[in-house]
């Protein structure tokens, strides 16, 4: 009996000392199997790095591009937010401010180099370093061989003129204030302005511009979409929907906007600025006239009186075919987009919009077929205005010898902007009015020479 017991103990610690040798044994087979698992993928991206030639040194370069926090990331927008507004404030106390601009006008002047040519004070290089120096650090970028060279002109003792140096630093410095400015609505921090960030950049400039003083508040939403309407219309002709911060500093639309803080500025000059307050009402004005059932939209019957009423119907069916409308009716926006193209016939931006009308097929050309289907429209008019209709197949061969396309079939757009004659083929085919005034051009030259005469 004694002995079945311990026979029993031993055959347990037996057991036991067995289980405990299988499951280490079991340990020791996986680990040993995730290394050589671990060795292999190691080995296979080695040899593989190195028949593709891939160099794994980019892991110690810093990433090239920072996905921007979304809208469900509250903390990183607002310190994205609050980062940009100090780095803004930052460049800004870098800029001269007028204290600045006054001294820097008074070394200048106390530098000159005699003689003095005309009425313009110069300046040596020698004499240019000096003032450098005494300016301080806002200074030190204006001052340089390269921005002296790009002002050196005639002069025979190798001078430049003050007055054009201290016109260059204002005009350096008016731009970079006024990117920051603009950069303050650029709420992606991606350095382009969608149309709501204009929109309040402007709103926000109006009380700044004392040509707009008379402007009632009611109709600053109408100015508003007026003034972002040219941006837009010139600077996204693709309508992406956003224009880069550069490409405003770099037209001179912002300048014309800028012009109407002049208080003194003459009316022909207000005439002329399609951001002045009489132009801004004028156009609204037509739009009125042209809203005969006050419903606030455009229809094609009411857009056909737009100008001297001579548009053709074709025409106008296309462009309520290609353009944004509600129901059939055109809004004041899209009324803009029309105004801008017909106002600025010569401009690519306008030859492009206008070419989307004629390209009927959307074939990226205007065949024989095109021309003849609008033209057609302008010989009905002749006709119902008791004029003897003008023969097709001469203003196809008039109009190709204009534009003289590569292809000798097909008139492209990139061809109506080259030609430097896009804006008459355009009016020829979709105005009466300006079809007679070009088919008339050898009798009005006179006539006009005449009254200048007179």
């Amino acid at each position: 009996m004694t002995l079945t017991a311990l026979e029993r103990k031993f055959e347990m610690e037996l057991k036991k000392v067995l289980r405990k040798f299988v499951e280490n044994h079991k340990k020791k087979k996986g680990s040993d199997l995730s290394i050589a698992k671990a060795e292999e993928s190691a080995l296979f991206t080695k040899y593989y790095s190195e028949w593709k030639g891939i160099d794994n040194t980019y892991k110690n370069e810093p990433a090239l591009y920072v996905k921007l926090p979304s809208e469900d990331e509250p903390l990183m927008l607002k310190l994205r937010e609050e980062s940009r507004a100090v780095f803004l404030q930052r460049r800004s106390r870098e800029l001269l401010d007028n204290d600045e601009l006054q001294r820097l006008w008074f070394l200048l002047d106390q530098h000159h180099t005699p003689p003095i040519v005309g009425e313009d004070q110069m300046i040596n290089y020698e004499d240019f370093l000096k003032v450098g120096e005494e300016a301080g650090p806002k200074c030190r970028q204006f001052f340089t061989a390269s921005v002296f060279t790009k002002l050196l002109q005639m002069d025979p003792y190798g001078r430049i003129s003050i007055m054009q140096f201290f016109n260059y630093v204002m005009r350096k410095v008016w731009l970079h204030q006024t990117r920051i400015g603009l950069s303050l609505y650029d709420v992606a921090g991606q350095g382009y302005l969608k149309e709501s960030d204009l929109e309040n950049y402007i709103l926000e400039l109006i009380p700044t511009l004392p040509q707009l003083n008379g402007l009632e508040k009611s109709f600053y939403s109408f100015y508003v979409c007026t003034a972002v309407r040219k941006f837009f219309f010139f600077l996204d002709p693709m309508r992406t929907g956003r224009i880069k911060i550069q490409d405003i500093l770099a037209c001179s639309f912002l300048d014309d906007l800028l012009e109407l803080r002049d208080e003194d500025l003459s009316t022909e000059m207000q005439q002329s600025n399609w951001f002045s307050a009489p132009s801004a009402l004028r156009v609204y004005g037509q739009y009125l006239n042209l809203d005969k059932d006050h419903n606030g939209m455009l229809s094609k019957e009411e857009l056909a009186r737009y100008g001297t009423g001579t548009l053709t119907q074709v025409f106008l069916d296309r462009v309520f075919q290609e353009c944004l409308t509600y129901e059939g009716e055109m809004d004041y926006k899209t009324y803009l987009d029309f105004v801008l193209a017909l106002e600025n016939r010569r401009e690519p931006q306008s030859l492009r919009y206008l070419f989307r009308i004629l390209d009927v097929k959307h074939v990226g050309y205007l065949n024989v077929f095109s021309l003849n289907f609008f033209f057609r429209a302008i010989q009905e008019q002749m006709k119902i205005h008791g004029q003897e209709p003008v023969s097709f197949h001469d203003v196809k061969d008039e109009i190709f010898d204009m534009v003289k396309p590569k292809d000798p079939i097909h008139i492209t757009l990139r061809d109506l902007i080259n030609c430097g004659k896009g804006d008459t083929v355009v009016s020829i085919l979709i105005d009466l009015n300006d079809f007679w005034t070009y088919e008339n051009r050898e009798y009005l030259v006179p006539e006009s020479s005449e009254e200048s005469d007179i």
